[in-house]
């Protein structure tokens, strides 16, 4: 029985890494995968596996750490195992940079034109028609789309 309980002592401890945080860390929470329950707005083998970082605020005994979690979570309690916890390293490309855009009052917004990336003449039967490919502010060069050249040379004179 002893030998047993050894070995398989031995095979849990390969795997087994100690973990150890210290106060004002920063730590993602695991949350428990539920079948068919949906968690932060996805479901499913979609859902997230760990949230945002979260402070830790006080360690309590040798595996368990109290987090300041936010207040949409006020139901949740504070307190996890380490086990939970995953190690944040802060990074400066997690940092996102946004420009503020004008929202008008029917909650609508004017996209920017940023350079024109292509022309093309579409054919048709007896007539062609110019268009040039259009790079929007804030969006991906694959999100580029194709307009009339005349449209926009009238309304963004400045990129020809």
């Amino acid at each position: 029985m002893k030998t047993t309980q050894d070995r398989q002592k031995s095979c849990a401890d390969k795997r087994r890494r100690p973990l150890e945080f210290n106060e004002e860390d920063s730590v993602f929470l695991k949350i428990a995968p539920m079948k068919g329950v949906m968690r932060f707005g996805k479901k499913g083998k979609l859902s997230l596996r760990y949230i945002r970082p979260f402070q830790i605020v006080k360690r309590i005994g040798k595996v368990a750490y109290r987090l300041a979690l936010l207040q949409e979570l006020a139901a949740v309690h504070d307190v996890f195992h380490v086990s939970m916890l995953k190690k944040y390293v802060p990074d400066s490309s997690h940092v996102i940079e946004h420009e503020p855009i004008q929202i008008r009052e029917d909650m609508t917004y004017e996209e920017q034109p940023v350079q024109i990336l292509a022309r093309e003449e579409k054919r048709l039967r007896n007539r062609t028609i110019p268009l040039v490919k259009i790079l929007w502010r804030n969006q991906k060069v694959e999100e580029a789309t194709w307009e009339r050249e005349d449209e926009i040379r009238r309304k963004y004179p400045h990129l020809f």
